[in-house]
């Protein structure tokens, strides 16, 4: 019984080895694949039960192959700014399908390799589309920790065809607040309908029917057809003046916005904006911190907000639609102050002009911004990255990818860099974490231990033809 046990212990190591030789040959093969991990062979002894109590019978052995998903490679420069790999733990979730139905299976995948394909979807080299949160113009991805439902694949050449007329100005900077007073600052404070700034002319002034800003902001706007206009935001500081009608605040500026494409001597009768260009015209008024308090009105009436809702029309020889513009002089990346330093400005504004991609750049934090020929740019989407409570239970599938499974627990979506998910590393990819000196030492200890447990069967083979020799 013992030897026959002998003989299948062998076998059973034989299998064992042969095991663990294929997953070797797997390591070796993917030694270069990008993101590949190592598949890890582990060996089990079977124990059975002794049929005397002297006696022994061979179990023999088993092994188990698991892939080290968790273990992270080192990440290497790329020739691409498109190829991603990720700095700590989370997958990039990728689609066989450009456009997946709600049935189509979402993979999960390490391997960043990712271009524009003819179509402008971004997909690696096994052909898995990348997903993200949708951005629209003006606003911000809608982000959920577990709706796979909510992404979208990325496509970044549509973008280049579509108009988007500018909706919304940031503007963020300082006005001196060492200006000096213009003595023109009290006639305009007195009547700025007729000594409008927006009729200022640098190179022949007319200080009749004209007053020089202090300080001229420009704000890049997109038309209903693309076309690339600007309003002109033309500031003058004001004295303070508490008698005045009306009266005037301690730090308060003066405002005009206007556009040379605003006039139009076709409207009648005529307004302000069609014969002066002035789509809104009042008074910032600072606090003693130098914060932007109050916007009043030319009456000197508080709006009760920080922002202007600005509706106008272009001159009729344009062509294009009337537009709606929010200017915001106290958004969330500080707003326009005053305070003692130079006067300088940003201006953030959004709308797509019709000029062509340029270029497609995707963030640390995985935002995907399309640039456009013009300069101008967009965020058209945020990258997600799956994580879960055990990468190793993941299921392996071709293209260097995986699949949920029980043992891998459920997935959370995530921003890279935020709850523990690693941030992109923007041109480079992950490499294969395969030590080939350590599969080649593993490859001769399984290749000896093979030819070991042979050597097992065929000793045992001899004792049992000892023991059938003893009828002779």
């Amino acid at each position: 019984m013992s030897l026959s046990a002998s003989m299948q212990a062998g076998v059973a190591g034989l299998a064992a080895n042969s095991n663990a030789l294929s997953a070797i040959s797997n390591n070796i093969a993917n030694s270069t694949t990008t993101a590949y991990k190592r598949v890890r062979t582990d060996f089990q002894s079977i124990v059975t039960a002794s049929s005397t109590p002297t006696g022994y019978n061979a179990g023999g052995v088993t092994s188990t192959t698991r892939h080290m998903i968790s273990t992270l490679g080192t990440l290497q420069k790329a020739s691409s700014q498109l190829d991603l790999g990720i700095d700590g733990q989370g997958f990039f979730v990728t689609t066989q399908k450009a456009a997946p139905g709600t049935e189509d299976a979402r993979l999960f995948t390490r391997d960043g390799s990712f271009f524009a394909d003819e179509d402008g979807y971004l997909r690696n080299a096994s052909n898995l589309y990348l997903q993200g949160w949708p951005i629209v113009a003006g606003g911000g991805p809608t982000l959920s920790a577990a709706d796979l439902s909510q992404l979208r694949t990325i496509n970044v050449e549509n973008i280049a065809a579509q108009i988007e007329p500018t909706s919304y100005a940031q503007i963020v900077g300082n006005l001196n607040a060492n200006q000096a007073v213009s003595d023109r600052a009290d006639d305009y404070a007195a009547s700025p309908t007729t000594l409008p700034m927006a009729a200022y002319d640098a190179s022949a002034p007319n200080t009749s029917v004209s007053t020089r800003p202090d300080y001229d902001i420009t704000i890049p706007v997109s038309d209903s057809q693309g076309g690339e206009r600007n309003l002109t935001v033309s500031l003058i500081k004001l004295p303070a003046n508490p008698s005045a009608t009306p009266p005037i605040l301690a730090n308060t500026w003066a405002y005009e916005v206007w556009s040379p494409d605003v006039k139009d001597p076709s409207v009648t009768p005529a307004t302000t904006a069609s014969s002066q260009g002035i789509v809104s015209s009042g008074r910032l008024v600072y606090n003693s911190s130098g914060k932007l308090s109050d916007v009043q009105t030319a009456a000197g009436i508080s709006t009760g907000s920080t922002a202007l809702n600005l509706s106008f029309n272009w001159k009729s020889s344009i062509g294009v639609a009337p537009q709606t513009v929010t200017v915001d002089f106290n958004g969330d990346q500080g707003g326009l102050t005053q305070l003692n330093s130079s006067s300088t400005n940003r201006v953030d504004a959004n709308g797509t002009p019709f000029s062509g991609l340029d270029k497609v750049q995707i963030s640390k934090a995985g935002l995907v911004t399309a640039v456009f020929k013009n300069g101008s740019t967009r965020d058209i989407a945020q990258l997600a990255l799956a994580t879960f409570v055990n990468a190793d239970g993941l299921t392996p599938v071709s293209g260097n990818a995986y699949t949920v499974s029980n043992e891998s627990g459920p997935l959370t979506l995530k921003v890279p860099g935020v709850s523990g998910a690693g941030l992109l590393g923007v041109g480079t990819l992950e490499a294969s974490d395969v030590d080939l000196s350590e599969e080649f030492t593993n490859l001769i200890v399984t290749q000896r231990a093979y030819s070991a447990n042979s050597k097992t069967i065929t000793t045992a083979d001899e004792m049992l033809q000892e023991l059938l020799n003893i009828k002779r």
